[in-house]
């Protein structure tokens, strides 16, 4: 089975890392291309058996799985393109969220998905989304599902959900890493505490908090409960946080839904001409 990635951003990249570190296929196996040449080439420089093609359509040609991992109003002008190459046997692989694969389906001839990746998948952790056109074959759903498994947890997801799904898998590690930041930041504002200190203590925390979680030791709440002992300190904290945060998450994901509203939007009056 040879891959195609086509496409080396943030996405593109740590997928290609994922699959690589992982083992779950060989650099023989991976081909990449990018609209600038140097990034699909930086990633080469670490793993030289890789290929690097010219172009799209040379992706397309020579692999059974190609991954489209460009911005939403780059998709339908480049599978215009690839239509004429690409075949039923081949799977195509969206990572864009705002682009159903129902409608994917209607471009191209061949079996079509979407895989919104997380960052956390670097790390082999974490969740992966998917979700399969009826194109899907009952082999390369499984061969796919299995695949993922290596570097993440997979979980099928309906479109009606690929939004705020995203927003927790995908956007969650910078929406946290933000929190977290702004954590830091009142600690120093407030107390002695260097941010040096501050963040070496808060960062060893978030890795003990992610490993009680990940061995089963705690679930969420039972966390929380274990460590707000009645009239103590921490209930005093989340005291605060249960008046201050309000419907701040809320709004957020009424912000990513308008967000994605609009790129839903932009990518029908595109389709339209």
């Amino acid at each position: 089975m040879k891959w195609g990635i086509i496409g080396t951003g943030n996405m593109g990249t740590i997928l290609a890392e994922a699959w690589l570190e992982s083992g779950m296929i060989d650099q023989e196996d991976l081909y990449i291309t990018n609209r600038t040449l140097e990034k699909a080439y930086a990633i080469q420089k670490n793993y030289p058996a890789i290929h690097v093609c010219e172009n799209a359509a040379s992706i397309a040609e020579k692999t059974d799985l190609v991954f489209i991992c460009v911005k939403p109003l780059d998709i339908h002008p480049l599978l215009i393109k690839l239509e004429p190459t690409l075949s039923k046997q081949q799977c195509l692989v969206s990572i864009t969220s705002p682009y159903a694969v129902e409608d994917l389906e209607k471009l191209v001839p061949c079996q079509v998905a979407r895989l919104v990746p997380s960052i956390t998948n670097r790390a082999l952790s974490g969740v992966a989304l998917l979700t399969f056109g009826d194109s899907v074959e009952p082999v390369m759903k499984g061969y796919l599902t299995q695949s993922c498994k290596v570097f993440s947890r997979p979980v099928e997801i309906k479109d009606s959900i690929t939004r705020v799904s995203s927003d927790i898998v995908s956007c969650g590690p910078a929406f946290f890493s933000y929190l977290i930041q702004r954590f830091i930041q009142a600690a120093c504002e407030e107390t002695e505490i260097t941010e040096e200190e501050a963040t070496i203590m808060m960062t060893e925390m978030m890795i003990g908090f992610g490993k009680l979680i990940e061995d089963g030791h705690y679930s969420l709440r039972t966390l929380q409960e274990k460590v707000c002992v009645k009239g103590g300190v921490t209930g005093e904290g989340i005291a605060v946080l249960e008046r201050e945060i309000g419907n701040m998450f809320n709004l957020l994901f009424h912000r990513t839904h308008h967000k994605y509203a609009k790129d839903k939007r932009e990518i029908r009056e595109q389709e339209m001409g």
